[in-house]
């Protein structure tokens, strides 16, 4: 057992990525091997992949076929300090609406105090705005926390036509099934521009689109990318033990399926009071299950899922007729209120509750929406704050606001009110549901959610897994977590 044990630990790693994407011709997998010894690596393709990457290159001249080959270490980072390599950092959840894009901001932001240049690519997105790409002199549609992330960290030595390679807008994956869209192309578009943007760049940060298999459709899920380009995921899950590693563990299982390595899990929005055993037990749990490290535990803040009145905008396709100043004020949606007693009732509670809430009505009460002009008139006059904002409801042609009232509410520079088409429990159920989203305009609320996640991740530890040469699953043939610690 000793002999066998010491002899493990003394003879040259050896690590194996079998290429999901690599297929020879009689379809079975073909695989390269990296060889790590001390951090130095080099790429060794075995017989059969040599033979199929002679005959991609034979064939890549006018034979349409679906055969790709690539190089998992292209994008590779050599330190010349240290020779270790750095591999490109690729952030997925376990579902939708984690935070992972929040973990993204404050990953780049921690990168940035550690290399000089940091380079960022969402390679499949799916909601796109519209910006302008320097190179192409053009505009362009990119996913947009691409948007997000390069105004926000100035990464002006990258440009946006290498940030967003693939874009799913509506009608795309039917396209893709009817042949209009291959995925040799899709890869090719991620490689191209992984090239650019590496090129650029000391590390590379990728953020993925939700969890692990999404994507999968139209064969660009994102463990299968994370694969493509060789970069260590880190997985984002929401607080809790039991459920979370359930999540987790369905994604490890696809990352394991296209030998992705896990750096570590990112456990976010953890209730304070549970922080400490949330942190305890999930990392034992995730060192003696799988062997990888809990990298961040963050505690939930509420305010960042508190919607400004902007991200109303958006959920209502509503623009506020007065108050334009403070779309970036943000609300509770547990402390909304919505107004079916008295005007002397309303008026009670819009001087004793807090200041800043949110009240829906609906069009036809017109005393309540004139009481609410005149609360806001009179605390303008005393100098007192007024922070409440009120979102009138009436469905479309059915009830409408009278010409009269709305240019009075027009002239209340500082008060916001929005009209919205829709009923008020309609309008209730829907902010009930919505989750708000980081975006560019909204900087303040980026501001805090980088200073909150921040701290909290060990960038020590990320930067060691992704750059050290052992394995992410707990195998026969990999260096345990124990001894990896002692290298």
């Amino acid at each position: 057992m000793m002999t066998n044990r010491m002899h493990m630990m003394t003879r040259p790693f050896l690590s194996t990525r079998t290429s999901a994407l690599q297929r020879s011709s009689s379809g079975s997998a073909t695989r390269s091997f990296y060889h790590v010894v001390d951090d130095r690596v080099s790429v060794r393709p075995s017989s059969s992949n040599a033979t199929s990457s002679a005959k991609t290159k034979d064939n890549s001249k006018g034979n349409n076929n679906n055969q790709v080959n690539y190089d998992q270490t292209k994008f590779w980072k050599r330190n010349k300090d240290t020779g270790r390599y750095q591999r490109p950092i690729f952030v997925a959840a376990t579902k939708q609406h984690v935070g992972k894009t929040t973990v993204s901001l404050a990953l780049m932001s921690g990168l940035q105090k550690r290399f000089d240049k940091v380079g960022f690519i969402k390679p499949v997105g799916q909601q796109h705005v519209d910006v302008t790409s320097d190179n192409l002199n053009q505009n362009i549609r990119v996913d947009k926390d691409v948007c997000l992330v390069r105004e926000r960290f100035h990464l002006n030595h990258i440009d946006y036509e290498h940030m967003s390679p693939v874009i799913i807008p509506r009608g795309y994956t039917k396209k893709f099934i009817d042949g209009d869209i291959s995925e040799e192309q899709q890869v090719q578009d991620v490689e191209h521009a992984f090239e650019n943007i590496s090129k650029h760049s000391d590390v590379v940060l990728a953020e993925g689109t939700g969890h692990c298999a999404v994507g999968s459709i139209v064969n660009v899920n994102n463990a299968k990318v994370a694969s493509l380009v060789g970069a260590d995921m880190v997985l984002v899950a929401n607080g809790g033990l039991g459920s979370a590693f359930d999540e987790l563990e369905l994604n490890r299982i696809l990352c394991q399926h296209y030998n992705v390595r896990i750096a570590g899990v990112i456990i976010n929005k953890v209730i304070p009071d549970k922080y400490e055993q949330t942190k305890d037990y999930m990392s034992r749990a995730l060192k003696k299950a799988w062997g990888i490290p809990l990298l961040g535990c963050i505690p939930d803040r509420p305010y960042l899922g508190c919607p400004a009145l902007a991200d109303m905008e958006r959920l209502f396709k509503a623009e506020l007729i007065s108050g334009h100043e403070h779309r970036f004020r943000h609300y509770n949606v547990r402390d909304m209120n919505v107004v079916t007693t008295s005007l002397t009732r309303f008026l009670e509670n819009l001087r004793n509750k807090p200041s800043r809430t949110l009240y829906v009505c609906h069009v036809t009460r017109d005393d309540i929406i004139l009481g609410f002009m005149g609360e806001y008139q009179r605390r303008k006059n005393a100098g007192e704050p007024f922070e409440a904002a009120l979102l009138v409801c009436g469905r479309r042609e059915k009830y409408q606001i009278s010409n009269e009232v709305r240019d009075m509410i027009t002239g209340l520079t500082e008060a916001p009110v929005m009209v919205i088409e829709t009923t008020t429990h309609e309008a209730m159920r829907k902010m009930n549901q919505y989750t708000p989203k980081l975006n560019i305009d909204d900087t303040h609320r980026v501001s805090v959610a980088v200073e909150h996640y921040e701290p909290y991740i060990d960038f020590d530890e990320l930067l060691r897994r992704t750059t050290s040469s052992n394995s992410s699953f707990n195998d026969p043939s990999s260096v345990s977590f124990d001894e990896l610690r002692r290298l």
